[in-house]
């Protein structure tokens, strides 16, 4: 059974940060990809940021050059740093695993960007 935990989420103004945190635990490995979608309400899921293993990165178009993924390994868990927030970033954040049909999902931390 896997389980992914996120934490980090909370009200912040703009142009100001966070750091999400995702801890995977069960049998989820070292060359899974990571990362983190988001829905924002009426909104479709779209990715945020995900890494591979070897640490390859991609980004959706809206957060290049403000979010920064990484992730450790030996301790299976995934970060995004988030700079530079707007109003539009208001959104659940959802932490993602996967390795091809093996997908999980985390319960999702609420982002809130307001003044």
């Amino acid at each position: 059974q896997v389980q992914l935990v996120e934490s980090g989420g909370g009200l912040v103004q703009p142009g100001g940060s966070l750091r999400l945190s995702c801890v995977a635990s069960g049998n989820i490995f070292s060359n899974y990809v990571m990362g983190w979608y988001r829905q924002a309400p009426g909104k479709q899921r779209e990715l945020a940021a995900v890494i591979t293993g070897g640490g390859v990165t991609s980004y959706g178009d809206s957060v290049k050059g403000r979010f920064t993924i990484s992730r450790d390994n030996a301790k299976n868990t995934v970060y995004v740093h988030m700079n530079s927030l707007k109003p539009e970033d208001t959104a659940v954040y959802y932490c993602y695993a996967g390795r091809g049909l093996n997908i999980y999902w985390g319960q999702g931390t609420q982002v809130t960007v307001s003044s």
